[in-house]
């Protein structure tokens, strides 16, 4: 063995329904990752396989193995054929980037179709678009789910979590609707307030008008200030 080829762990997969089209079934990425290795002179100790798995999860056995190779040192390179073939989410791309193949680590990434090869500057330039790319996605995301969110709350819907105190969660878990009960208690509250109690006298105050939190206890004052935000 060339002590100077870089130790490589390839990785194939294969959803089952997609074995045989368009030219990556096991045994054609497999020979591509052979010819690759040979002609870039990688020495390839192993090759990991997830037959029959989809690209959603990154729990995958296979993959997982592949990447243990890496951070237990018996391998310094991971080679596959496609991107898609580690995942076809670019937010899980980015996180397999930046875990195990950003400027940080000592781990190598190649892919024979893309012409991929981090320890190359090019291969570096493509691996920062991919994870900026990445970076971008999770962000937009963020920003949806987040104007998503307050468009529910501002309808009244509920947006999960804990049913805030004086309303209650509608039959079909949509919509919080008021709690009669429970908004005498706010009411009472705001009243004691305008009138000048802290929050501790106006929990002590309800506990003397026979009024509990759903526990069945005394409202603390951080209960108290929660209800007179809402």
């Amino acid at each position: 063995m060339d002590s100077d080829r870089i130790r490589t762990v390839g990785y194939i997969r294969v959803s089952l329904e997609k074995q045989a089209d368009n030219g990556i079934s096991l045994e054609s990425q497999k020979a591509r990752i052979e010819a690759y290795a040979e002609l870039y002179g990688l020495d390839v100790i192993a090759v990991d396989v997830d037959a029959g798995e989809s690209a959603k999860p990154l729990d995958r056995e296979g993959l997982q193995r592949a990447l243990g190779r890496l951070t237990t040192g018996e391998a310094e390179a991971l080679l596959i054929v496609k991107l898609d073939r580690l995942t076809r989410s670019v937010r899980d791309l980015g996180l397999l980037l930046e875990q195990y193949f950003s400027n940080g680590t000592a781990y190598t990434l190649m892919s024979v179709n893309e012409n991929l090869d981090t320890r190359t500057a090019s291969g570096r330039l493509v691996l920062n678009v991919l994870a900026s790319v990445s970076q971008w996605e999770r962000e937009t995301i963020g920003e949806r789910t987040s104007e998503a969110l307050k468009h529910k709350a501002s309808i009244g819907e509920y947006t999960g979590g804990i049913v805030p105190y004086g309303y209650v969660l509608s039959r079909d878990g949509v919509r919080l609707t008021p709690n009669p009960n429970e908004q005498k208690v706010i009411k009472r509250a705001i009243k004691l307030r305008k009138r000048g109690y802290s929050l501790r006298a106006i929990a002590e105050a309800l506990v003397k008008d026979g009024y509990l939190n759903r526990s069945g206890r005394m409202f603390n004052p951080s209960a108290v200030k929660k209800m007179l935000a809402a």
